[in-house]
């Protein structure tokens, strides 16, 4: 539900103008719940957009999700960010911090009453390593394991680091001894599948998973119903439905009138339930995510293969204006990498970017550009329908106007933007972003600016940065590892591999009688913790 993992601003501002168009269609709230078996008493109800997919290999968002509902690991992350056995009921770790044994739950089961075995853990991680599978993650979260690269690239049929002891005892041995290997499989590539379901055709749509949550039923664009699992391992859901409306709707308007029981909210929405005469202020919750909004550019190709050029084009961008226009006090100007609240924050020492035009075209001059023309016609990748967004315009815009360039945007259909980005399609410049699925700063630096990474989508390289990144995964004194990923974030903003945007907060409105809900920084698997008192 949350804006986790990778995050565009234009698209979300196109999609809620076209939520908000298309609800004219359509006012009167999700299809009738009780042809699907709910009863609303006992129901939680959100609005969703249509899943990408419900495949765990393949999706690109986090356990906040119907996914991570239907679906479950080894480990978990708490409400509190705090990582929690889930299907192991725990785990030892060798002196040498390479070798993990887990211990799985014996009572865990899938959806159907299979038990859950560790051999079912390997077919998971090895179809997701495997080529066929086109997963964008598994060589972010699960290459840290002895044989996953090798399974990945081709070379080999299995993932060598993975070792059935018996049904219910899992040896992992890693390459390196890094600190954060328990966290990363909180993220949904992580997860079991159930090897018969995922040979089906269409599976997705009777996915068998073995999380607190069970998929009834998923139409698209209209609904997916998930049903408490009474086969669960854990304590059972306290709901017995789970349902998210897909359709358009006007989310607000169905929140005020009970249809659904949360609602995200910014802008004039939220300015009037910051009064405290509103009688919604009282269910409001904010919070200021681990998120950081960037404007990618492609590092690998002139004439953003040079930091100076990457340099001129943040120094020729009025953040602080596009932040309060577009925005709406919603967000943050940022400066780096780390949002505010991870670990490592605040280390910059001041290197920043501020507006300052002449500085932008003097570095430009320095770097054989004295004639914006020489840049030629430069793109922008952006996700949407039809002509770009209006974020996008106005950076267009104040880019022209600052520097005399030339930008011509190309809008790309939203669903498969990633996965053309991924490809190789990210032309000059880019909308991206990332939020936090581990409170750790390895998982914004490492993942997102180590030159061998799948995520670095722009291609930034610098063998310094690389050093202490690596050096940082697998250090364990907390201050040390720290100090390691102040230095290389340091290093990372001064050659500018992107345009640091902005910091994204999350305000909701929460209908009283849910009990136990959490507003977090970044998204978790928690609505099987969540009461209904009416």
């Amino acid at each position: 539900m949350q804006k986790r993992s990778l995050v565009i601003i234009s698209t979300a501002v196109l999609l809620l103008l076209g939520c908000q168009l298309a609800s004219l269609l359509r006012t009167s709230g999700p299809a009738n719940l009780s042809a699907h078996g709910v009863q609303r008493q006992d129901a939680i109800v959100l609005v969703d957009g249509q899943p990408r997919t419900l495949d765990p290999a393949r999706t690109l968002g986090g356990p906040d999700s119907a996914l991570g509902h239907i679906f479950s690991g080894l480990v978990t992350l708490d409400t509190a960010l705090q990582v929690q056995p889930d299907l192991a009921a725990g785990w030892e770790v060798s002196d040498d911090r390479l070798t993990y044994t887990f211990f799985l739950r014996k009572n865990a089961v899938f959806h159907n009453g299979r038990p859950v075995i560790a051999q079912d853990v390997i077919f998971s991680w090895e179809r997701a390593a495997d080529p066929a599978a086109g997963s964008d993650t598994v060589q972010t979260y699960l290459g840290d394991i002895a044989g996953v690269n090798a399974k990945l690239t081709g070379a080999a049929e299995t993932i060598s680091g993975l070792r059935a002891l018996d049904d219910h005892t899992l040896e992992v041995r890693l390459t390196a001894p890094v600190v954060v290997f328990l966290a990363k499989l909180a993220y949904p590539v992580a997860f079991v599948v159930d090897r018969e379901n995922v040979g089906a055709a269409d599976w997705e749509y009777r996915a068998n998973g073995t999380g607190p949550f069970k998929l009834q039923s998923w139409r698209d664009d209209e609904i997916i119903v998930l049903a408490r699992n009474p086969l669960y391992y854990g304590e059972p859901a306290r709901v017995s439905h789970l349902v998210y409306d897909l359709g358009a709707s006007l989310p607000l308007s169905q929140y005020e009138t009970d249809q659904i029981d949360l609602v995200y909210i910014g802008g004039g929405a939220l300015e009037a339930a910051l009064d405290p005469n509103n009688p919604l202020n009282a269910e409001l919750r904010q919070v200021i995510d681990l998120c950081t909004t960037v404007i990618g550019l492609n590092n690998r190709i002139p004439p953003f293969d040079d930091a100076r050029v990457r340099q001129a084009f943040n120094y020729a961008l009025d953040k602080e204006r596009l932040v309060a226009t577009f925005m709406s006090g919603d967000a943050l100007v940022a400066q780096g990498a780390l949002p505010p609240g991870m670990p490592g924050y605040g280390g910059l020492d001041g290197v920043s970017y501020p507006f300052d035009p002449e500085q932008a075209r003097a570095l430009l001059a320095e770097a054989g550009y004295a004639d914006p023309a020489d840049l030629g016609m430069l793109t922008y990748s952006t996700a949407g329908y039809g002509d770009a967004g209006p974020f996008v315009t106005a950076v267009v815009t104040l880019w022209q106007e600052t520097l005399g360039v030339a930008i011509a945007p190309v809008v790309l259909e939203p669903f498969t933007y990633y996965d053309a980005l991924f490809a190789g399609n990210v032309g000059n410049f880019f909308s991206s972003g990332w939020c936090a699925d581990y409170p750790d700063p390895q998982n914004f630096l490492d993942v997102l600016y180590h030159s061998g990474s799948r995520q670095n989508i722009g291609g930034f390289s610098s063998a310094e940065a690389d050093r202490l990144l690596e050096s940082a995964r697998v250090e364990p004194d907390t201050a040390v590892r720290l100090a390691a990923y102040q230095a290389a974030e340091r290093l990372i903003v001064q050659q500018a591999p992107v345009v640091f945007m902005s910091h994204s907060t999350t305000a909701v409105l929460v209908k009283p009688w849910l009990q136990g809900y959490v507003l977090t920084p970044m998204g978790v698997a928690q609505w099987q913790h969540v009461s209904i008192q009416r």
